[in-house]
């Protein structure tokens, strides 16, 4: 894709429109940045590049189409955005960060997509290519964008990278050499409309694929029947529940795998050291998409076995006076919050809130009646969830998370199990998931 002289709109200036506009200008074309915030506050990073001949700073509003050849939304930037909805009225290329990204790709991409477990999965994936002999990188929506590594020698033997349905949006001939699509529960459905619309997007991943590449599925997974009939890709799928002819199972207490008819390898669930059902479908996905690339067996299952998981997911985070605390901080929707509590075989005393995103809580009232004890609902959220969960469990209503969770600790009893998994954003108190999580770990450390 040739972007010399090409006016380039991009909108948003946090880490991931930074780097779109560094490359777009080591491209050579003419860059105009936009964001809500003025640019005397987008930070010291993209102070290095203000200064740059080929970035100008425009306005947040639709005259900044004028004369543009391009449009590069950072993730989150809603569809209904005035400047986006505008360039699709004038038929201006909109291209994901992703999509500019996979046009200047060399190595074979694997791109792992979900809902919930994408970043977990993406990062056992990166590590058992890696003890296998691979030279990977591991980015994307998690650590470096993966349009920094198009502007980089690009010397990996695979590119790994989590993506999310805001990158999805805007794509046009992505094509991941091996998809994977781990869930589809409801989420984002303040930016999608919809959740269908929401599950649409996130079968994109598997759209431009070709015989010749793997796609992923989960085949326990009601939202994903019926995708795999129209996918063009061979297809590896896993389930706990049920044999697979070509795929991944449980037998045995082992994972069981068998790629294209050949002889069925197993792997001992005693190697997984990360809790909960849902992680043994995240190791499943990465140990499919890693014999899908060649790494060997034992590379895989020594992998398996020294991988510890990932903080703010269900992370032992104290205990005190026999109460146990543990940090789901990143469990951001309903369903998360349904696999953290089917962890646990103590009370439970649950908090939860924060910035709602029009999710459905009362999903929630089974599991709830099976495992807490008592729910704290805190933050913006609070007073929505509240009629939402029913009167099966005891809760009570705090303002902030420390007031959440010293209530928690007060109410506790010796063998209980304290979890600050919110099923909400985190923006009405903290900046990002892994803000609030560490917060609540200092709070619990003071008691």
């Amino acid at each position: 894709m040739d972007l010399k002289g090409k006016k380039s709109i991009v909108i948003g200036m946090g880490k991931t429109g930074i780097a779109a506009a560094a490359f777009l200008g080591a491209q050579g074309a003419s860059v105009v940045a936009v964001d809500e915030k003025p640019a005397a506050e987008w930070g010291e990073t993209c102070n290095r590049i203000l200064a740059s001949p080929w970035l100008s700073v425009g306005p947040y509003d639709p005259s900044v189409l004028a004369g543009a050849d391009l449009v590069v939304p950072s993730p989150g930037i809603s569809p209904r955005n005035a400047i986006l909805v505008a360039a699709q009225t004038a038929r201006i290329p909109i291209l994901s960060e992703i999509e500019l990204a996979y046009r200047h790709l060399r190595a074979p991409l694997i791109a792992v997509t979900g809902t919930n477990g994408k970043t977990t999965t993406t990062t056992l994936l990166g590590e058992m290519l890696s003890a296998a002999g691979k030279k990977v990188f591991v980015g994307g929506n998690i650590g470096n964008p993966l349009i920094d590594y198009a502007n980089t020698a690009q010397t990996d033997d695979f590119v790994v990278a989590e993506i999310s349905s805001f990158q999805l949006q805007w794509i046009e001939t992505f094509r991941p050499r091996v998809a994977l699509l781990l869930n589809i529960t409801c989420d984002h459905i303040d930016y999608h409309g919809s959740f269908d619309e929401y599950r649409r997007i996130k079968a994109r991943v598997f759209e431009n694929q070709q015989s010749a590449d793997w796609a992923i599925v989960n085949a326990d997974d009601e939202a994903q029947k019926g995708l795999d009939e129209a996918l063009s890709a061979r297809i590896v799928r896993f389930s706990t529940r049920r044999k697979q002819t070509e795929g991944l199972w449980l037998e045995d207490d082992a994972i069981c795998c068998r790629m294209q008819n050949d002889a069925p390898e197993r792997y001992p669930l005693g190697l997984i050291r990360l809790p909960g059902r849902h992680n043994v479908e995240n190791v499943m996905a990465a140990l499919a998409a890693a014999r899908c690339c060649g790494a060997d067996p034992e590379s895989i299952a020594k992998t398996v076995s020294r991988f510890r998981g990932l903080p703010h997911r269900i992370e032992f985070a104290g205990e005190k006076n026999a109460v146990r605390f543990y940090d789901d901080s990143k469990g951001t929707n309903v369903d998360a919050v349904v696999r953290a509590l089917e962890t646990f075989d103590r009370p439970v005393i649950l908090l939860l809130g924060g910035r709602d995103k029009d999710s459905d809580f009362t999903a929630l009232t089974g599991i709830l009646e099976k495992k807490a004890k008592q729910v704290i609902l805190f933050g913006e959220a609070r007073d929505r969830i509240e009629p939402q969960i029913g009167r099966g469990v005891p809760s009570v209503k705090e303002s902030t998370l420390e007031n959440a969770t010293r209530r928690a600790y007060r109410d506790a009893r010796p063998g209980d199990v304290v979890l600050l998994s919110p099923g909400c954003a985190s923006f009405d108190e903290f900046a990002n998931y892994k803000e609030r999580g560490n917060f609540f770990k200092d709070v619990v450390r003071s008691f």
